[in-house]
């Protein structure tokens, strides 16, 4: 009986600590080119805005002319899949509402979200910044492919970009 009801009191701790951090990354639909460096820095402030009103941690960001990367410090009471679905649908009323961009946003469904250690992320983070040098070699393609196969993400090539 003892046993049990410490187990009950660690099972109401009023405190939760996390160290959870990922890596999303999404793409333009189309991986059309609509972000344009006038508005990039612009478009990265509103994200972050957003990550930081749902009580994440944006910690690094980039948005390219046809996608984005992001890596944010998760709090855990929302899910990865809520937090982008907000961050997609807030962003994209936000961009389409000011006219910021001379066509209608819209981003493409789905994302990538990939996970990091604490001892990664300054290397995470210089990736990230750097995306303008990276593409110069690499295409948004070939980078996502590198991703799912790093992380043995498994998918479906006829799926992979709309």
């Amino acid at each position: 009986m003892r046993h049990w009801r410490r187990a009950l009191i660690f099972a109401f701790m009023p405190n939760t600590y996390t160290q959870l951090y990922v890596q999303l990354v999404f793409a333009v639909k189309g991986r059309e080119c609509r972000v344009t460096e006038a508005v990039r820095e612009r478009l990265q402030r509103y994200i972050c805005g957003v990550v930081a009103q749902h009580q994440h941690k944006p910690l690094a960001i980039y948005c390219m002319p046809d996608h984005l990367h992001l890596l944010v410090g998760l709090q855990p009471s929302q899910s990865i899949a809520d937090l982008v679905r907000d961050i997609k649908s807030s962003f994209t009323t936000w961009l389409n509402t000011e006219r910021l961009l001379s066509h209608k946003f819209q981003w493409q469904q789905g994302y990538g979200a990939f996970s990091y250690a604490r001892s990664q992320l300054d290397a995470v983070v210089k990736y990230i910044l750097s995306q303008p040098v990276h593409h110069q070699k690499t295409t948004f393609h070939e980078e996502y492919r590198a991703f799912l196969e790093k992380f043995g993400v498994e998918y479906d090539e006829r799926y992979l970009f709309d």
